[in-house]
């Protein structure tokens, strides 16, 4: 982490948050939400380089406030406020003239000031030039494709009634496919804030065991329940679900949630307890609004609904109080807890049924009935006796989670894996979810 250039940085958008704030005429509010990076990326095909390069990255989001109404426009930050005011002020002079045509919002939350924060979180990552020796040692004999991004990652948050929040972070993210001659592929992601190539080695070495299974001759499995075991990325998948249309009080307010079933007093196995956990630094506490969301947010404990997710407009709408929420009311940190299934113990206890590493095409089938259908991905697996015998063809399952988060959830593993967000789209992202893996009961797959 640089740190000198992050100082400039801050300053920098510190000056020109003041710089606006003392341009605002009388009834006028405004926000700044800053989004900043500093990345190395390498893309890799066939186990060669085939694209590198940095990126440094800046941008702001403006958004005025005035007559019970709200506009926003984004534009550049470069960190040079000689530039950056001019743009600043343009854009400032843009929204006053776009605000009039935008009807009133009933339920607008006006700035506030609620507090000043800063988190720094330095990294040991991989020297740039060090980067694709280091990666390409570990795959010479292997087909491999993926992207490694890394670097610094920045997000700030500033109102004119004098908050202000700054968050940084140093992270790396590898991100790779193992490709069989037959077009059958393993995933792997390795993550975090300090490099440590004998995890690095062990991966692959993990991943290289069952690209050898892959190449078996892949078993048929007949639609119906099965004892099935979610590896951590496959239970992320699953989790993730709860961030669109289940945890948030605004949908629960609305009917369309998949958790109206515990609003109204069904509970799920004593065994699932899911919370949003900020005190690890992956991502800001901070929201959009600039609100601080508790450290631990407890969300279902021992099965039981104890928490939604609950942002200021929903907050203002219902009469309720706010808990730090975002825009979306989804979530940003999520965290689920373990059990006292031991990893060597895994393919034993499953003894006979299905080894799933990923899913993918996640949707609601039924979203009031917490169903949801997906398929299978990449190494997914039969297993007789304690045993992986042989690949499966990819299949589709529809579930309900008040089944496998239910009674048929068997249990947890004894370790949590992060499982990262990987999106480089518009921005790269950060944060993660920290999951078990989790053995389930008839779980029900339809072709």
């Amino acid at each position: 982490m640089n740190l000198d250039r992050l100082e400039q940085l801050e300053s920098s958008f510190n000056q020109l948050s003041d710089f606006l704030i003392n341009k605002l005429k009388s009834g006028e509010h405004i926000s700044l939400e800053l989004s900043g990076e500093n990345t190395q990326f390498v893309r890799f095909n066939g186990a060669r380089v085939r694209q590198t390069g940095l990126v440094a990255d800046g941008n702001i989001k403006l958004s005025l406030i005035a007559n019970q109404r709200t506009a926003f426009v984004a534009f550049p930050f470069t960190g040079n406020f000689i530039i950056d005011q001019e743009i600043a002020l343009e854009s400032l002079d843009y929204l006053r003239q776009e605000i009039h045509q935008i009807p009133e919002d009933p339920h607008l939350v006006l700035p506030e000031n609620k507090g000043t924060t800063r988190e720094v979180y330095p990294g040991n990552l991989l020297a740039p030039e060090m980067v694709v020796q280091t990666i390409i040692s570990g795959i010479q004999e292997l087909d491999m494709t993926g992207i490694y991004t890394a670097g610094q990652v920045i997000r700030g948050n500033a109102n004119s009634a004098g908050q202000n929040h700054w968050f940084a972070t140093d992270s790396f993210c590898l991100d790779y496919s193992l490709i069989t001659p037959s077009e059958k592929a393993v995933k792997g992601v390795l993550s975090g804030q300090e490099w440590n190539f004998q995890q690095y080695e062990n991966q692959i070495k993990s991943s290289q065991n069952q690209l050898l299974v892959l190449n078996k001759s892949p078993k048929e499995i007949q639609p119906g329940g099965y004892r099935t075991y979610f590896a951590p990325a496959a239970t992320a998948n699953l989790l993730g679900m709860l961030s669109w249309g289940a945890i948030s009080e605004s949908s629960l307010r609305q009917g369309g949630s998949a958790l109206m079933k515990l609003k109204e007093g069904k509970t799920l196995s004593p065994k699932l307890n899911i919370q949003e956990n900020f005190s690890r630094g992956t991502v800001p506490k901070f929201n959009e609004f600039g609100e601080i969301a508790p450290d631990i947010l407890p969300l279902i404990t021992e099965g039981k609904l104890v928490n939604t997710l609950i942002n200021s407009r929903t907050a203002a709408e219902y009469k309720i109080e706010a808990n730090g929420a975002n825009y979306s009311e989804s979530l940003r940190s999520p965290e689920l807890g373990t059990g006292n299934l031991a990893n060597e113990d895994i393919l034993k206890t499953l003894d006979r049924g299905l080894y799933l590493s990923n899913l993918h095409y996640l949707n609601w089938s039924d979203r009031p009935g917490g169903r949801i259908t997906g398929m299978t991905r990449y190494a997914c697996f039969w297993v007789e006796n304690g045993e992986i015998v042989a690949p499966i063809k990819d299949l589709r399952f529809d579930e309900s989670l008040y089944n496998f988060w239910g009674e048929n959830l068997k249990n947890l593993t004894n370790f949590s894996e992060f499982i990262p967000e990987t999106s480089t789209y518009r921005n790269r992202k950060i944060g993660g979810s920290l999951v078990p893996g989790m053995l389930v009961n008839n779980f029900q797959f339809t072709l």
